[in-house]
């Protein structure tokens, strides 16, 4: 399915012209984009490609790259490609020369992971007003980032482990804790927050490792731990019903899905006027009155849902 969709877009729905580039041109082509996208982000003071750039024209010329990057390398795929193999033998005139692929799978699938969140990027800038739009291929979203390569960044924080233990070299520790920072591109933007707090309460000597722990384990911890207290900081200073909460959060909605099936006016009926009146003045400093208490509501709650859907 995906494959057939990349030749429409790299063959303009005429199969004959996947094969007009043979799998050299192709990844040089890969190649060429790379570098291409490794310069937009070290333009944009992004290193080792850990988020998308806060520049919106440099996230449409991203989205560009990556969507012709993917062509030629559905194309490259169906023509012997595969990522096991970085180097490639062609022959030209009886001579024989190689071409080195300049990226690999793990590499490959943080881009794919940035190119995703352009979605969520790209939804709320529209919102606020960007006249930039992407130009996103829905089948693009649903590459499998799920498949990146845990056990690589887990073997960086086992190696940080022992250098931070042997108390000995800051130049070696320092070394490795840049190794790992590097592995962090595979995080999304939340997970990598947490992951920096965690090293942060590590390096402190505020934590206590569990043995059998992965270092994704701590930072699953931290996350959950850091929703579970906001979760409750606004339950009991709104005092709504906790279980509606969660169960809109839980699904992946936006303003415009929030209130089906009521479900957004159930949570907001079950708020405690009493409790939030005194919350809300207390945050603002000034008298609210009840009908702008209800807005203050309305707009407080819309918020935390949506930005914790889009941060989830």
């Amino acid at each position: 399915q995906h494959i057939n969709a990349a030749v429409k877009l790299y063959s303009g729905d005429k199969p004959i012209g996947l094969f007009v580039d043979k799998l050299e041109s192709n990844i040089k082509a890969m190649n060429e984009l790379v570098d291409n996208i490794s310069e937009l982000f070290v333009s944009t003071s992004v290193e080792n490609f850990e988020k998308l750039p806060d520049d919106i024209e440099a996230c449409a010329q991203f989205a560009k790259l990556f969507n012709t990057f993917s062509q030629h390398l559905e194309a490259a795929k169906v023509q012997g490609l595969h990522w096991e193999q970085s180097v490639y033998s062609f022959t030209e005139n009886d001579v024989e020369h190689e071409v080195t692929l300049a990226i690999d799978e793990q590499t490959y699938l943080s881009l794919a992971l940035r190119y995703k969140e352009l979605v969520g990027k790209g939804d709320h800038d529209v919102a606020g007003g960007s006249d930039v739009p992407f130009d996103i291929s829905g089948y693009l979203t649903e590459i499998d980032t799920g498949k990146i390569d845990a056990d690589y960044m887990n073997s960086r924080f086992d190696k940080y482990l022992k250098e931070l233990n042997k108390h000995q070299n800051p130049a070696s520790i320092e070394s490795t804790l840049n190794e790992l920072h590097k592995s962090f591109a595979t995080l999304t933007q939340i997970e990598q927050k947490y992951a920096k707090l965690f090293l942060h309460d590590l390096q402190r000597g505020d934590v206590q490792l569990v043995e059998g722990h992965t270092f994704r384990d701590y930072i699953n911890i931290y996350k959950d731990n850091a929703e579970n207290a906001q979760l409750n900081a606004v339950v009991n200073a709104l005092g709504l019903d906790k279980e509606l909460l969660i169960a809109l959060m839980v699904n992946s909605v936006n303003e415009k899905n929030l209130n089906d099936f009521g479900r957004f006016d159930a949570l907001k009926e079950s708020v405690d006027k009493v409790k939030a009146k005194v919350y809300f003045e207390k945050q603002d400093g000034v008298t609210i009155s009840l009908f702008k208490l209800n807005i203050r509501i309305d707009l407080f709650l819309k918020q935390f849902i949506c930005s914790s859907s889009d941060l989830s």
